[in-house]
């Protein structure tokens, strides 16, 4: 017997009803996730209507629907510039020698994890977290006041060591070096504190059997901590991964100068320049999602490997 209209769409009234039911049961949950929900919406999706002018001729006065589409032509020409490879290679580079320490905040976190006397252990805490709060510019203004050639605390060590000054600051071979190590120093502290909260998880009757059996500290670290936090290294490490191409645009824009720009310009800093300064805005625009596109790859790519060789992923 054939059901009635009405019949059939009783599944759909209860389906809503239960959703609707959980929504009052849980509204306290949701007025609370709705800001951060605003946030993204507002803020990082509605935007992304203005990347098509990536693919086009923008006009301000013709607006982003009603200037003319050129196609791929921006892409193009920026692959076929000359500079393309200097501006990837610097990119790559200085993105892989951030990511190459990004051990250090898990090896800072399972020493504190050690330490046992708990002054010493706030201190040590307060000491490498007090940096992240510092801004941006001025921790460029420390670096430029301490690597200064003449007046500068470190040239005036190497030099009473008998060393010759060096321009730190004006040469291309040590931008990588300044850039990448300062920013270790401001957020390595600060990057180390959702793994002590994953060793907290810790249970501590692990580590009870584990010296019942003789094992050592550095065993215990190996084969207990490492692997607890494993689920939190690997989810870090791919969102690590999906900010590849970010390296961080202020900093870097606030160390460069004329005379150290062949390993300081990065794709970031020419989007800038090009956009904000020149008003290439349609050119600036394909530039700056090449660089997007590049970072999604890789967080997919990197995903997937993740979710085949371990048991964590994003998704």
């Amino acid at each position: 017997m054939r059901a009635t209209k009405s019949e059939a769409s009783l599944p759909n009234q209860s389906r809503t009803y239960t959703i609707k039911k959980k929504l009052l049961r849980n509204w306290q949950l949701y007025v609370f996730l709705a800001p951060a929900l605003a946030y993204f919406i507002i803020l990082h999706y509605v935007p992304m209507y203005g990347v098509q002018i990536a693919f086009k001729n923008f006009i301000a006065t013709e607006g982003i629907w009603g200037s003319p589409w050129t196609g791929f032509d921006h892409f193009t020409r920026f692959f076929d510039s000359y500079y393309f490879w200097r501006l990837l290679k610097n990119t790559l580079l200085l993105s892989a020698y951030q990511l190459i320490l990004f051990p250090l905040p898990i090896i800072l976190a399972l020493s504190l994890n050690e330490l046992r006397a708990g002054a010493f252990k706030k201190w040590a805490q307060t000491l490498t977290y007090a940096p992240h709060f510092i801004s941006v510019v001025v921790v460029v203004g420390m670096i430029v006041i301490f690597l200064d050639p003449t007046t500068g605390l470190v040239n005036r060590i190497i030099v009473a060591l008998g060393g010759e000054s060096i321009p730190f600051l004006t040469s291309p071979d040590w931008f990588r070096h300044v850039f990448t190590w300062s920013g270790v120093w401001q957020t390595l502290g600060w990057s180390s504190i959702i793994y002590l909260a994953a060793l907290s998880a810790v249970s501590p009757e692990l580590h009870e059997a584990a010296k019942v059996d003789g094992a050592t500290r550095l065993q215990r670290i190996t084969h207990i901590n490492i692997p607890s936090i494993l689920p939190t290294i690997v989810v870090l490490f791919i969102l690590n991964i999906g900010s590849f191409m970010t390296v961080g645009f202020e900093k870097v824009l606030l160390m460069q100068n004329n005379l150290n720009m062949s390993t300081s310009d990065v794709i970031q800093t020419f989007v800038y320049q090009t956009g904000l300064l020149e008003g290439q805005y349609s050119f600036a625009a394909a530039i700056g999602l090449f660089d997007s596109a590049i970072n999604i790859t890789l967080l997919v790519i990197f995903n997937y490997l993740a979710r085949k060789t371990t048991d964590s992923s994003l998704w």
